[in-house]
């Protein structure tokens, strides 16, 4: 029996492209990315895509540093400790003790270190939506600039102590923005001061 459905055009294919309503059952990965795109509110596709090529890299560059023979033990160790320094100083892993971490790092790990999941985690947003909105409108700033790009990634420097205590102090002591009529909320994140304003 012929198929009664025509090839999509090119525009067709593109406004689909998130999702594949013709042939559902072939696209298997698809689903899963859709549930992630809607989970972190990833306003591209590209993003989520590149994610996974670097989670992907990260692993077999794991992979490959752990079958290299006895011969290179010193090398392996420098390069290991090297690619789990960088790593956790990004937040992608939260232990710099073996490669085992590496070797199950995912894109979701990149996708929580994005500054509106960061904005829900310290409490500054209530949920991923308003996040994303906040900081879209260039209501939060990262040191002295003001981000409009949700899809920045906040390095981790700090202890999460620290940032919570630095959250709970600007709130107690009512700090105020630079406008008269907003009040600023600041938590020290990765070195820098995020700020988070209020209108």
């Amino acid at each position: 029996m012929a198929s009664m459905v025509r090839k999509l055009k090119y525009h067709e294919q593109k406004l689909l492209r998130r999702l594949d309503l013709v042939n559902w059952e072939v696209s298997g990965g698809n689903l899963a990315e859709v549930r992630a795109l809607r989970r972190y509110r990833l306003g591209r596709r590209e993003d989520y895509v590149h994610y996974k090529a670097l989670a992907r890299a990260v692993r077999a560059l794991a992979r490959r540093l752990r079958d290299l023979g006895p011969a290179s033990a010193a090398f392996r160790a420098r390069c290991a400790a090297a690619l789990l320094e960088k790593l956790h100083g990004l937040g992608l892993v939260n232990s710099r003790q073996s490669l085992a971490v590496c070797e199950s790092l995912s894109a979701a790990a990149f996708c929580r270190r994005r500054l509106p999941c960061l904005l829900v985690k310290l409490r500054m947003a209530q949920n991923l939506r308003h996040a994303v909105t906040f900081v879209e409108q260039g209501h939060v700033r990262v040191g002295p600039e003001v981000v409009t790009d949700p899809a920045l990634l906040v390095p981790r420097l700090l202890d999460a102590q620290e940032s919570e205590l630095l959250l709970e102090l600007s709130c107690y002591q009512g700090t105020r923005g630079e406008r008269g009529d907003s009040w600023g909320v600041s938590s020290k994140q990765g070195g820098q001061i995020l700020h988070f304003w209020n209108c």
